[in-house]
């Protein structure tokens, strides 16, 4: 998993992109679309500027060997998430959704981080118009 396939394109990066949104209090956030249009994870903040936004993940790609995180209880249900920390504890990177079980979410988790890995290692993020 991970390796490039006979096209060259990293597997899991494959039909993935990034995009940009901006809140109405006039923040920027990102987000991670799957190629089957689900967004998958989520900036755990707000930016004050869109250049921000956009360093700020392909900053967590650059550094995901250094990255934490985990599978926890969501705060609203019974439900799990996954969140991704900095190297100061800070949370970065949510789940976009909850799961209802425990070992799909940590399946999921999974799947991203190696995910953040390839596209670490590229060091080129798919940006696409938000």
């Amino acid at each position: 998993m991970g390796s490039p396939d006979e096209s060259g394109r990293l597997r899991n990066a494959a039909g993935v992109r990034c995009q940009t949104d901006i809140d109405a209090d006039g923040r920027y956030g990102w987000r991670v679309v799957a190629q089957n249009g689900r967004v998958v994870a989520v900036s755990a903040t707000a930016f004050t500027s869109y250049e921000r936004c956009r360093a700020s993940f392909e900053e967590v790609c650059r550094q995901h060997a250094v990255l934490t995180g985990g599978v926890q209880h969501t705060q609203e249900n019974n439900g799990w998430m996954w969140v991704v920390r900095n190297e100061a504890g800070q949370r970065t990177i949510v789940s976009a959704r909850s799961y209802e079980r425990y070992s799909t979410c940590r399946a999921a988790y999974a799947r991203f981080r190696d995910l953040l890995r390839e596209l670490g290692e590229s060091g080129e993020v798919p940006w696409s118009g938000s």
